[in-house]
């Protein structure tokens, strides 16, 4: 994926830089603490339980959300100053089974959605046409996108959704929640797809309530839980003392025969985490 050439602004292989962030809402700890690096082309997964701060991560980064302590940079700079160089998937959407837009018209809309579709006046229809194009191909998509959303199943959405958000050759890619609803095939699709947007050099911050599907290509995990927050990677964090501590809670992490992690007692359903991290 051959952008034009990065601002001097932004040029830098440090994508996001946190130092003891915090985020308060209403008055309530969301979560603080939080310290993190992520470089160009890495795979950031988001864990924690429902209510734990997961989405407003996502929001602060984006700088929708201030932070009351701490720092964070991203792409150089504070947090919103650089979101066109942001691509960013919000949690799941449904779409009408009679919805009759092209799924090439949704990936457009990555281009010019936020000018109400009208095509910036400098800027070639057929050079948008042909971006589109290359990014409906970059996630698999030529087979379907030319068919009525409405008609597609979710892994064929969610594809297109991937592209709308890559569409502007982003160099960070937030997706919130992108394997939920989707079925077992389709969330490790999907996932795939994602690690080779990451090997494009795209860093890519990702909300998950379940790592199992995405932990093979995983750098790096952020846990969040009980207002606080740890981050490494993930044979680091995983571990019974780092989640018991984050909890406040007994949790144990069994390492199964295979390589698998089984954590038992976490605040949520048991997750199973396919450990590729500790053998590496």
């Amino acid at each position: 994926m051959n952008g034009p050439a990065a601002d001097p602004a932004v040029a830098s292989d440090t994508v996001i830089t946190a130092d003891r962030a915090a985020v308060t809402l209403g008055g309530r700890p969301v979560w603080s603490d939080l310290s993190l690096e992520v470089g160009a082309g890495e795979f950031v997964a988001v864990l924690g339980p429902n209510g734990a701060g997961k989405s407003t991560l996502a929001r602060a980064v984006l700088g929708l959300v201030p932070l009351a302590a701490g720092s964070l940079r991203v792409l150089g700079e504070r947090p919103g100053r650089h979101n066109d160089a942001i691509g960013y998937l919000p949690q799941r959407r449904s779409f009408d089974p009679g919805l009759r837009v092209r799924g090439r018209d949704i990936v457009r809309l990555g281009l010019d959605g936020d000018r109400w579709g009208l095509p910036l006046p400098w800027r070639s229809r057929h050079g948008d046409e042909a971006r589109v194009a290359e990014t409906i191909a970059m996630v698999g998509g030529e087979a379907f996108a030319d068919r009525p959303v409405g008609e597609m199943s979710g892994g064929e959405q969610q594809r297109l959704l991937v592209a709308q958000a890559l569409v502007r050759r982003p160099r960070l890619l937030i997706l919130d929640e992108p394997l939920d609803s989707l079925d077992l095939p389709n969330q490790a699709a999907v996932a795939a797809l994602v690690a080779e947007v990451c090997a494009d050099g795209v860093a890519v911050v990702m909300v998950a309530h379940d790592v199992n599907p995405i932990l093979p290509y995983v750098d790096r995990v952020v846990y969040l839980g009980r207002g606080a927050a740890v981050s490494g990677r993930p044979a680091e964090v995983i571990t019974s003392s780092t989640l018991s501590g984050l909890f406040g809670t007994p949790i144990e992490v069994l390492h199964a025969s295979d390589g698998r992690m089984v954590v038992v007692g976490q605040p949520e359903p048991p997750a199973y985490h396919a450990d590729r991290h500790a053998h590496s």
